[in-house]
Order: C-alpha cells, then structure tokens, then sequence
C-alpha cells in the first residue's frame, strides 16, 4: 500500500490548512485511517484517526489537536484529509497518514503502514 499526505506549507499561528491522504492500489474505505506527526528530533505522535466505512465515521484525537483538527473522508475520491484550524507553532511537523484493519486503530499501536509525509510549518 503506497500512501501519500499532501497539501502542507508554511502558515502564520492561528492559521489553516488542510491535508490530503491518497493512495495507490488500494481501496482507503476498507481501512481505518490515522494521521500522525513528527517534529524535529521527536519521536512520530498519533494525532488522530477515522474508522473505515461501515464503522460510522467514529473519529478520535489526540488531546493536543482536540477541538482544532478535524479528520474526514471522501470514498468517492478514495482520499482521507486533516483539516486544521488554530495553528500553533508546536504543530509544525511532518504529518503522514497511515492506514490499519487493526482492531486498535483508535491507537498509534495499530498502525505499522505509513506513507510518504508533508511538511507543515507554523510560524510565530
């Protein structure tokens, strides 16, 4: 499964911006989906995710993006996005998206497949 974020850039705090996850030779709809991050010199963090199709479209946040991001998908376009709002610069990170059949899909832990990322970068 190859996935690929786009759709980062350089925003001012307090900004928007909004990513895409797509992929190549896969159906995403069968897959739960997760978006995760990875600023400089850190570790890469779960920033959320959304259920596959006949789940319910439950989505889950972490608790530092709760409230400003948002994760939705369009089967149609077979493409999952990250819409973010209030920016701040402790955002700024890599973002990837990652795809799951695991039963702990609401968690980092269930993903072991991630795509090529996108750059996002808040300034002050």
């Amino acid at each position: 499964v190859q996935l690929q974020a786009s759709g980062g850039g350089l925003v001012q705090a307090g900004g928007s911006l909004g990513l895409s996850c797509t992929a190549s030779g896969v159906t995403l709809r069968n897959y739960h989906m997760g978006w995760f991050r990875q600023a400089p010199g850190r570790e890469r963090d779960f920033v959320g995710a959304i259920s596959r199709s006949g789940y319910g479209r439950v989505t889950v946040y972490t608790d530092a993006v709760k409230g400003r991001f948002t994760i939705s998908r369009d089967n149609a376009k077979n493409t999952v996005y990250l819409q973010m709002t209030g920016l701040k610069p402790e955002d700024t990170a890599v973002y990837y998206c990652a795809n799951s059949q695991n039963v702990n899909w609401r968690t980092a832990g269930g993903y072991n497949n991630w795509g090529r990322g996108t750059l996002v970068t808040v300034s002050s």
